[in-house]
């Protein structure tokens, strides 16, 4: 090689201060690399802080009606979203309305977040859980037992209505008619048996009720709401 190219080759060598200068800029790379790795990374610390939050000094071990409206407020969803139900079943929730510490880090580990917004990217998960015809029956049943008021056995009316319509209102096409029957009927709760045949009974009856077996073994309130339901439909073709 020509003794001018030599020269001109070792000149176009880094110095050490630019060699210095590159190591810094790649460990400082490889620190905040690190960095957001521990920020992605699910932290039960960091989640019992979160929890704190939401808790008052009176009792720090219980997120109540306050803290939840806050929650709900940082996640951006109304308390009334099915989500929030889908995320009390996953917390293993016990009253509508609290979070207790202990379900806070069992849900919330398992879902493995730490920050609202972690929360917020897992919202439409909860939401398509309901679209897996088992898990909605489980999440059906359990909020039978998680809206009633625990002092009573049943499920009083007006909460009965309100827990249909979040989860039956846009998928059973005789929930319009159903609430209508129950404006108007006697009943002023619904109990166990009562709520999971409503299920049943929107998964297996058509519309038309042709293949409702009065003689079955369903709830003297569906035999009722057949015939209401029935009833009405003739009044509406004789008119």
């Amino acid at each position: 090689m020509p003794r001018g190219k030599r020269r001109h080759a070792i000149d176009m060598r880094p110095s050490e201060e630019d060699q210095q200068s590159t190591k810094r800029q790649r460990n400082s790379y490889q620190s905040s690399r690190r960095y957001s790795k521990s920020e992605d990374a699910f932290s039960q610390k960091r989640c019992l802080a979160w929890f704190r939050e939401y808790t008052t000094p009176d009792d720090t071990d219980t997120l109540g009606p306050e803290g939840m409206e806050k929650f709900c407020e940082d996640i951006g969803v109304e308390p009334e979203n099915v989500a929030m139900l889908v995320l009390a079943y996953k917390m293993g929730a016990k009253q509508m309305g609290f979070f207790t510490q202990s379900e806070w880090l069992k849900g919330l580990t398992d879902l493995q977040c730490d920050t609202a917004s972690k929360v917020q990217c897992k919202l439409e998960y909860l939401r398509c859980m309901l679209n897996d015809p088992n898990s909605f029956k489980i999440i059906y049943r359990y909020a039978y037992d998680f809206a009633r008021d625990k002092d009573q056995r049943s499920m009083d009316i007006e909460t009965a209505k309100a827990m249909l319509q979040l989860l039956l209102g846009k998928h059973w096409p005789l929930y319009a008619q159903f609430a209508q029957f129950l404006e108007q009927s006697k009943y002023k709760v619904i109990n166990k048996d009562q709520w999971c045949n409503i299920l049943e009974f929107s998964r297996t009856i058509s519309n038309d009720l042709t293949n409702y077996d009065v003689d079955g073994a369903w709830p003297v309130m569906l035999d009722e709401f057949v015939e209401w339901l029935r009833q009405l439909r003739a009044q509406s073709t004789i008119s």
